[in-house]
């Protein structure tokens, strides 16, 4: 018996507490919202005149009545002891970069979900993948937002030349049956907004549609062991006909970040169950499609200026691999009574307990400056050994002093202004080394005793950081 709200149960309690049959109800057709009354606005997601009327037919409430079990086949419960790891090959899609976000490669029967803004090169890459794929593997390229003419327009314009099989469809019954007649190693859905299944009354893109048909497309992977890619667009909330609901479906999640404007894209993985979720890919967006990039520290740092106040370097990690990164920021006095503080690709929070550190423990007063904090090539840095470079270019800009070239930072600031240890130094170090960066500045207790050809200089607090870096 489904449990409804207090307007719900209004109604359905007949004479002695039974239920009435064959009642009406109004759905919402986006989120499946339901009610006993019509509603122009929909409480649950906000949506206007989405309530449709459907007669629902109710089940008597349990009477204390033992219903007859179920037969159950009992060989299908075993000891997980006894089960051994199966092992199957990864399918290489012949992009490395997307191979390292994918784990090492495809699993055969995983689903992986793909999101990221519209524009930001979605269907590009993945065609790439599914040409490369095609030369060796069959793959079916489903599109329901894009004609045959169009996609054949981009796989031309991409200069690609596989014998990949391609159907304009939306509705999954009939990708499921094409599906299954084919039999592909690889399944690409683009996108899963226009995708419909015929026993749901909602419109396509509404969750419910979403949700439908991406179970349907994972029971189809499950059962035939084929890979499928369902890609999907993230609005600015991410909860409407986006991803986000289906996260919990699907084996990987892998998200697009950088602006659609920017020619660089980072592809994350948010979740995956056959690999790790640090590693990153980095593309470059050209007249040619999706361009790996073999060295993002040198990407990063491109076209930037040396010699300015403001700007320093930072060496990121992530996943196995260290990124060299520019982190600016700009101090001005402000011209109202409250100062404002802006962040783009670092923590908002993380941002205001560094400058209340350079207040109170370095004697710096920005109670009436305006601050501006962004992290260079569109990156979104979580980790706390931002915290240095973060200090280091508000310093700098709020003194007017350059930070000297081929400096690198990287450390943790604690409250009582002390520097904290970090993971994996060496990593860090190295990729500093390989760039041509002289001198590193990190905790004193990450300092490495092999002999580099890099000056280390360590730091106990953040004010024999600062000392250190604008000697």
């Amino acid at each position: 018996m489904q449990i409804w709200n207090g307007d719900a149960l209004e109604g359905y309690i007949g004479k002695g507490g039974e239920m009435a049959k064959g009642k009406t109800l109004y759905r919402c057709s986006v989120c499946g919202y339901e009610t006993v009354k019509w509603l122009g606005k929909c409480p649950s997601c906000g949506d206007w005149n989405t309530m449709q009327e459907i007669a629902r037919e109710i089940s008597q409430p349990y009477a204390g009545k033992i219903k007859p079990a179920v037969q159950v086949d009992l060989s299908k419960i075993v000891e997980l002891k006894d089960i051994r790891e199966t092992i199957s090959a990864r399918i290489k899609t012949g992009i490395s970069e997307l191979d390292r976000v994918l784990g090492g490669g495809i699993v055969p029967g995983s689903v992986v979900l793909v999101g990221g803004e519209p524009g930001i090169g979605k269907s590009t890459l993945f065609l790439q993948m599914a040409d490369k794929l095609a030369q060796r593997r069959e793959v079916l390229y489903v599109s329901g937002e894009e004609s045959a003419e169009q996609v054949g327009m981009r796989f031309s314009r991409l200069h690609l030349n596989s014998s990949l099989q391609f159907m304009a469809e939306t509705q999954v019954e009939v990708i499921l049956a094409a599906a299954e007649q084919k039999r592909p190693e690889i399944l690409i859905v683009d996108s899963i907004q226009t995708v419909y299944y015929t026993d749901v009354s909602s419109a396509s893109g509404s969750i419910s549609q979403v949700r439908e048909c991406a179970a349907a497309l994972v029971r189809f992977a499950k059962s035939s062991n084929t890979a499928v890619f369902i890609i999907g667009h993230v609005t600015k909330d991410g909860n409407i006909a986006g991803p986000r609901v289906l996260e919990h479906l699907v084996d990987t999640v892998l998200y697009f970040e950088g602006e659609a404007q920017s020619a660089f894209r980072i592809l994350r993985a948010a979740k995956n169950r056959f690999g790790s979720t640090n590693e990153i890919g980095v593309f470059d967006m050209d007249s040619n499609g999706m361009q790996e990039v073999k060295n993002p520290s040198a990407i990063m740092l491109s076209g930037r200026q040396k010699g300015i106040p403001g700007s320093c370097i930072y060496c990121a990690l992530e996943g196995t691999r260290p990124v060299l990164i520019e982190v600016e920021a700009l101090v001005s006095e402000t011209s109202f009574g409250t100062p404002r503080r802006m962040t783009t690709g670092a923590d908002y929070n993380r941002v205001s307990l560094i400058i209340a550190v350079l207040e109170k423990k370095v004697g710096l007063k920005m109670y009436n400056q305006d601050i501006f904090v962004n992290v260079g090539g569109g990156m979104r840095i979580w980790d706390t050994s931002l915290d240095l470079p973060i200090a280091a270019s508000i310093v700098s800009s709020f003194r007017n002093r350059a930070i000297r070239s081929g400096t690198v930072l990287f450390g943790e600031i604690g409250l009582t202004g002390e520097i904290r240890h970090i993971s994996q130094a060496e990593k860090r170090i190295a990729e500093a080394e390989r760039m041509g960066m002289q001198r590193v500045i990190l905790p004193s207790s990450n300092m490495v005793t092999v002999k580099k050809n890099i000056q280390l200089i360590g730091a106990k607090s953040l004010y024999d950081a600062l000392n250190a870096i604008f000697e």
